[in-house]
């Protein structure tokens, strides 16, 4: 029965964090192993949301270093004018707002591993900086001193470091210093065969007192789609497929609406939400709720765009034994958002804030909250 409980292949040890039976994910399994034991710093290469992160803690788990820290920092998510501090950290009155010593990211993750997430979005002037520190295994906080530090480096890009290079946004002796050990993670796409094990997965993180299941309808409508989100966007579909149809069994219609983007999602988890949220048996009028709309910058739009609530809604029936989860629902709906606002701007975070009218920094916070990163 697709999604019920089997064996992961990979055994109990830790590369068997990297969830699948494609022959792709055996081979990257076999890389693993091959390289944990030893401290070639390791460049894991591969698009967005296909789970560089999780190599990453396998490629950890299976070290020497498995009891020292695991530090991870995603180079493109922190502000240019912060990252120097945040990887090696600054003394108290080194700069306006200083106000304490801090430490950085390497001293955070000396004797263990440091995980440097979407390295090819890191300035030139940085990128100078991190090469010094590789050779010389020496941090200099802003306003201190040399701090030898013992530091695993595994890095991770979803962009064409090659071609970086050619265009000189990229310096190629960082490139060698970085992959002394290259991976290729593969795409959700090359490896469909592994979507019910995946979903088995985030169903089991879930922990949902009303679990959702599939049906082999469903699993074979999830095998059509493209998932260029990758096992980012499959999550993400589980987590929605779980607020949305909890207690139930989602066939491939349900698969089909949960997949929908933009504006004509709006319309569909709307319903999907009234149903989830037990209305009365009264029937809704034959009219869609209005999509919603496309999201624009903020600064381009004309007048304020209001979404009043319907005054023929019928009533929702909550009980102490079945309460609403509206948090969570509205998390979820903040998340998408998000999601959308980071896929128009292209990973662009300042862009993505004004399309949400959101500061830098708060939009930061949130992606943080959600554990999302820019495309």
């Amino acid at each position: 029965m697709p999604g019920a409980a089997r064996p992961r292949a990979g055994g109990a040890g830790p590369e068997s964090l990297i969830i699948g039976e494609a022959p792709a994910i055996a081979a990257l399994r076999r890389l693993v192993r091959q390289v944990a034991p030893s401290d070639a710093s390791v460049l894991l290469v591969g698009p967005s949301g296909s789970g560089k992160e999780v190599v990453a803690r396998a490629i950890h788990a299976a070290s020497r270093r498995a009891a020292r820290p695991f530090v991870a920092i995603n180079c493109g998510a922190i502000p240019r004018d912060l990252l120097e501090s945040e990887l090696f950290g600054h003394e108290k009155g080194s700069f306006t707002g200083a106000f304490a010593q801090h430490k950085g990211r390497f001293e955070e993750a000396n004797g263990g591993t440091l995980f440097l997430d979407e390295i090819g979005d890191m300035p030139a002037d940085m990128q100078v900086k991190l090469l010094r520190v590789l050779e010389e295994r020496v941090v200099q906080r802003i306003g201190g001193k040399g701090i030898a530090v013992d530091v695993r480096i595994l890095a991770a890009t979803h962009r064409d470091i090659d071609a970086a290079i050619d265009a000189g946004a990229f310096r190629e002796d960082l490139f060698y210093r970085l992959a002394v050990f290259p991976i290729d993670v593969p795409a959700l796409a090359e490896r469909v065969e592994d979507v019910p094990l995946l979903v088995e997965h985030f169903l089991s993180q879930a922990k949902n007192r009303r679990p959702v299941r599939f049906s082999q309808a469903a699993f074979d409508r999830m095998a059509e789609h493209g998932w260029p989100g990758n096992v980012r966007e499959l999550r993400n579909f589980v987590e929605r497929a779980s607020i949305l149809h909890a207690g139930r069994i989602i066939g491939r219609d349900e698969v089909g609406a949960l997949l929908l983007r933009r504006g004509r999602v709006g319309a569909v988890e709307r319903r999907a939400l009234w149903d989830a949220t037990e209305l009365a048996a009264e029937p809704a009028p034959a009219a869609a709720p209005a999509p919603v709309p496309a999201l624009e910058p903020a600064a381009e739009i004309a007048e304020e765009v209001v979404v009043p609530i319907r005054a023929d809604a019928p009533a929702i029936a909550m009980t102490e034994a079945r309460p609403v989860a509206l948090r969570d629902m509205l998390a979820e709906i903040e998340r998408r958002y998000i999601e959308e606002a980071l896929t128009q701007s292209e990973g662009v975070i300042a862009d993505a804030a004004r399309l949400l009218s959101l500061q830098r920094t708060t939009l930061i916070e949130k992606m943080r909250k959600y554990e999302m990163r820019a495309a």
